[in-house]
C-alpha cells in the first residue's frame, strides 16, 4: 500500500515536471516567434498581467488558496508598491532580451541568478555563505561568459536587459520573503496582488508608449488573428507555468524544487535551439551547460548550509518563569512538567513551545522562504 503510494506521488511529481517544462518551453519559443513579428515588449508585459490579474482569482477560490491576511497602508506603500513597480519592470526587460537576443542565451545569462542573490543577501541583509556556495559562483561566471564571448547573435542590449532583469528578480525574491514573514500570506496570493497593482502601475507607461506607437505603426493590423492568438497564448502559459511550478513545489523539497527548475533551463535552452534553430557553436553550449551545472552546484551548497545550520544552530534556553508572565498560569499549583510536550528540566529550546503558549506566531519555517521563488520565475 505504501509503495503505490510512493509510486503515485514520483509519477505525479514527474508528469507535473514535464507539463512544467514544456509549458515553459511553448512560452519562450511562442514569445520569441511573437517578438520577432510585434517588436512590442511592453504590450507583451501588459498581456501578461492582464492574464494574473482574471485568471488567478477564480482560479484561486476553485483550490481553496486561502485570503490574504489585512495589510496596513503603511506596509503596502512601503513593500508592495515597490515590488509591483519591480514586477512589471523586470517582465519587461525580461521580454527585451528575449527579443534581441536568442532564448537560450537570455536563459544563460539568467542563470546569474545566484550571483545576484548573494551579493544583494549580502548588501541587503549582512548575510554570509559558506565556501561551497562562493565556489559554486565560479562556473556561473564563467559559463556565462563563454557562452557571451561565443554567442553568434550577441546584442549589447539583450545582454544588459537580460541581467537588469535577472537582478530585479533577485531583488523581489529578497523582499518576497520580508512580505511573506510578516503578513504570513499564501504567496500565490501575493502573486496576484502584485500582478493586479503592477497592472495598474503599468496601464499609464503602456498608453503612452506601445499604445499610442501600435496606432501608429501601419505595419500592425490589428485583424491579424495570429498575432492576437500568440499574445493570448504568451499571456496564458506564462501564467500557468506559475501555477505547475506552485504545485510541483507544494509536494518536493526545496533542493528538488531547485534542481527541477535548473533541469527546466537546460529544456527550454535545448527546445529553443530545436525549434527555433539559432545559429550556436560548441564552444557556446559548453558555455551554456558550464552556467547551469553551476546553478545546480549553487542549489545543493546551499542545501546543505541550511542543513548544517538546523543541526548547529540553537535558540537562545532561558529558565521557564512562565507563573510571573503568563497570565494562564497564575496559579503556582500548576506544574508545567506535566504538561504535554513540555521538556521535564524546564527549559524551552530550538523554539519549541507548548501548543497554544508562548507560541510565538511569527515563527516561520525555512522552507517558506524558499518557496518564493516561484513568485519571480524566470
Amino acid at each position: 500500500m505504501a509503495d503505490a503510494r510512493h509510486t503515485r506521488e514520483v509519477l505525479t511529481v514527474l508528469g507535473l515536471c514535464i507539463l512544467w517544462y514544456i509549458v515553459s518551453s511553448s512560452n519562450n519559443v511562442i514569445g520569441k516567434m511573437l517578438l520577432n513579428d510585434f517588436p512590442y515588449p511592453m504590450t507583451m508585459t501588459m498581456v501578461q498581467l492582464l492574464s494574473i490579474t482574471v485568471f488567478s482569482e477564480p482560479f484561486f477560490n476553485i483550490l481553496g488558496v486561502r485570503k490574504y491576511a489585512d495589510i496596513t497602508w503603511n506596509y503596502y506603500f512601503k513593500l508592495i508598491v515597490p515590488l509591483a513597480f519591480g514586477k512589471f519592470t523586470s517582465s519587461v526587460f525580461s521580454h527585451v532580451s528575449i527579443w534581441k537576443v536568442p532564448v537560450s542565451y537570455a536563459h544563460t545569462v539568467k542563470a546569474t541568478m545566484p550571483l545576484f542573490t548573494v551579493l544583494l543577501s549580502r548588501i541587503i541583509l549582512k548575510e554570509t555563505q559558506t565556501f561551497q556556495v562562493y565556489l559554486s559562483l565560479v562556473p556561473i561566471i564563467s559559463g556565462v561568459a563563454i557562452a557571451t564571448l561565443t554567442e553568434v547573435s550577441f546584442d549589447m542590449m539583450g545582454l544588459l536587459s537580460a541581467l537588469i532583469a535577472t537582478l530585479g528578480f533577485s531583488l523581489q525574491n529578497i523582499f518576497s520573503k520580508k512580505v511573506l514573514h510578516d503578513t504570513s500570506i499564501h504567496h500565490l496570493r501575493l502573486l496576484h496582488i502584485l500582478g493586479r497593482l503592477a497592472l495598474c502601475m503599468f496601464l499609464p507607461v503602456w498608453l503612452f508608449c506601445d499604445f499610442t506607437t501600435l496606432l501608429k505603426d501601419d505595419s500592425v493590423r490589428y485583424h491579424d488573428y495570429r498575432i492576437i492568438g500568440l499574445l493570448l497564448a504568451d499571456g496564458t502559459l506564462n501564467w500557468l507555468q506559475n501555477i505547475i511550478a506552485f504545485s510541483i513545489l507544494s509536494i518536493v523539497t526545496p533542493l528538488t524544487y531547485a534542481v527541477a527548475n535548473a533541469s527546466k533551463r537546460i529544456f527550454v535552452i535545448a527546445a529553443s535551439l530545436i525549434i527555433l534553430g539559432n545559429p550556436v557553436t560548441s564552444t557556446n553550449v559548453f558555455g551554456m551547460l558550464m552556467a547551469i551545472l553551476g546553478v545546480l552546484y549553487y542549489n545543493k551548497a546551499k542545501y546543505d548550509a541550511r542543513q548544517t545550520e538546523k543541526k548547529t544552530t540553537i535558540l537562545p534556553s532561558y529558565k521557564s518563569n512562565w507563573s510571573d508572565k503568563n497570565p494562564l498560569l497564575m496559579n503556582g499549583n500548576i506544574d508545567y512538567r506535566k504538561m504535554p510536550n513540555m521538556p521535564t528540566n524546564g527549559y524551552v529550546s530550538n523554539g519549541v513551545t507548548p501548543k497554544g503558549l508562548n507560541n510565538n506566531s511569527n515563527v516561520y519555517s525555512s522552507a517558506n522562504f524558499d518557496r518564493n521563488n516561484i513568485l519571480f520565475n524566470i
